[in-house]
C-alpha cells in the first residue's frame, strides 16, 4: 500500500492521489493501535489525526515509511527526532486554518459583545436581553502574533478596533508590528488596557501555565477573551478564579482537551467559559486547502521525479498561506527567534 489514510481528504484530492498511488481509507484504525500498526507495515505515507501518536515504537512497525502527514498542526503528538533519524517527511498543513481561526476569533468576539442576541433568539422580551457593545472604538489586545493575527488583525482595524499587541519571541523594536497597525506593549501592559483578548500563541511545553494568578491580576475588570491556543496555557485555578471574581466577564477557547473543564478541575461548571471542540479550522475551505495541500507533499516525496516535469499549482491564494503573510509582513523569524522556529523545521 503507498498511501494509508486515517484522516479523510475532501473527494477532489482522494481522487487526484488514487489516480497515481494505491491508497487505503481506513478511519476506524485512529482507535486501535495495533491494527494501526499492521497496516502501516507496507505503508509508505500516512495521514494521521491529531490524537494518534507517532513515537520512536510506532516508526518500527514502519519500515516503508517516507511520510507522516497532518491535516492541522500541532507541535507534541509525534517523535521528531525520531522522524529525522529515519528520513521520514513530516507534513502539517500549517496554513490552510489560518483564515479559518481569525474568523472564528472575529465571531467569537462579536458573540461575547452582543451575548444578549442569543437571548433574543430564544424569545426572551428585550427587558430580559442583556445589553451589548460594540467593537468599533474598543481596544483589542492581541496575545501571541502568529499567523493567525496576521489575518485578524486587519479585519479588526477595519471595525476601527484599536490593537495592542505582546509575543514573548518578537521584539517590540520588529518592524512587523507596524505593518500590522498593532502597538506593542508588555503582557501586563495588554491585559490592564485591553477590553477584549485575542488569544493565538503558539503552544510550547515551557509555556504550560503561563497564564497564572500573578499575570491574571491585571486584567481589566469585565475582560472578555477569545482564544485558539491550548488549554494548557493556563494554570485552571488562576483562570476559574479571574472568571469569578470580575476580572473576565466572558472567555471562549476553541480546542481545549476534554479534560480542562472535566468533573473535578476548578474550571468545572463555570457559566462564562464556553468551550468549543475546534470549530475554528473547521471549515470547508480549511479543509479543502489542507486536503490539497497534503495530497502534493506526499506526491512530491512518493515521486520527485514526476514532480519535476508537471506544472506548479499552489495551494494556498497568498492571503491564507505563511509563505503570502511572511512576504508582506515581514517573517518575525528573521527579525528575532520565534517559537514557530521548530515548527518551521518540523512541518517542511
Amino acid at each position: 500500500m503507498d498511501v494509508l489514510l486515517v484522516e479523510p481528504l475532501v473527494s477532489d484530492a482522494l481522487l487526484w492521489l488514487q489516480e497515481r498511488y494505491e491508497v487505503s481509507y481506513q478511519p476506524e484504525l485512529a482507535d486501535d493501535p495495533i491494527a494501526l500498526r499492521n497496516a502501516s507495515y507496507k505503508t509508505r505515507a500516512i495521514v494521521l489525526p491529531p490524537h494518534v501518536i507517532v513515537s520512536q515504537q510506532f516508526l518500527d512497525f514502519s519500515p516503508r515509511l517516507q511520510v507522516v502527514a497532518r491535516m492541522q498542526i500541532s507541535s507534541d503528538n509525534t517523535d521528531v527526532e525520531a522522524c529525522q533519524r529515519r528520513g521520514i517527511r513530516l507534513v502539517q498543513a500549517r496554513s490552510a486554518t489560518v483564515r479559518s481561526n481569525a474568523e472564528y476569533i472575529l465571531y467569537g468576539l462579536l458573540m461575547l459583545y452582543r451575548r444578549g442576541m442569543v437571548s433574543a433568539l430564544l424569545g426572551r422580551k428585550i427587558s430580559q436581553v442583556r445589553m451589548g457593545r460594540e467593537l468599533a472604538g474598543s481596544t483589542v489586545g492581541l496575545l501571541g502574533l502568529a499567523p493567525v493575527a496576521h489575518t485578524l488583525a486587519p479585519m479588526l482595524k477595519g471595525l476601527g478596533v484599536r490593537l495592542l499587541g505582546y509575543d514573548p519571541a518578537v521584539h517590540h523594536a520588529a518592524p512587523l508590528w507596524q505593518r500590522l497597525g498593532v502597538e506593542p506593549v508588555t503582557v501586563q501592559q495588554l491585559l490592564a488596557r485591553s477590553d477584549a483578548v485575542s488569544l493565538q500563541v503558539v503552544y510550547a511545553s515551557r509555556f504550560k501555565g503561563w497564564i497564572n494568578e500573578r499575570l491574571l491580576n491585571h486584567c481589566k475588570p469585565g475582560q472578555l477573551w477569545v482564544g485558539v491556543s491550548r488549554g494548557a496555557l493556563f494554570d485552571p485555578e488562576a483562570l476559574a478564579l479571574a472568571l469569578t471574581d470580575g476580572r473576565i466577564d466572558a472567555c471562549l477557547l476553541d480546542g481545549a482537551s476534554p479534560q480542562f473543564a472535566a468533573e473535578g478541575t476548578p474550571l468545572y461548571g463555570i457559566p462564562n467559559l464556553h468551550l468549543t471542540p475546534r470549530l475554528g479550522s473547521h471549515t470547508r475551505e480549511a479543509k479543502l486547502r489542507a486536503s490539497w495541500y497534503v495530497a502534493h507533499r506526499i506526491h512530491e516525496t512518493l515521486s520527485p521525479a514526476s514532480v519535476q516535469s508537471e506544472a506548479r499549482v499552489s495551494d494556498f491564494p497568498v492571503s491564507d498561506g505563511l509563505e503570502g503573510a511572511d512576504s508582506q509582513l515581514g517573517d518575525p523569524q528573521a527579525v528575532t527567534p520565534s517559537q514557530w522556529g521548530n515548527l518551521r523545521l518540523h512541518a517542511r
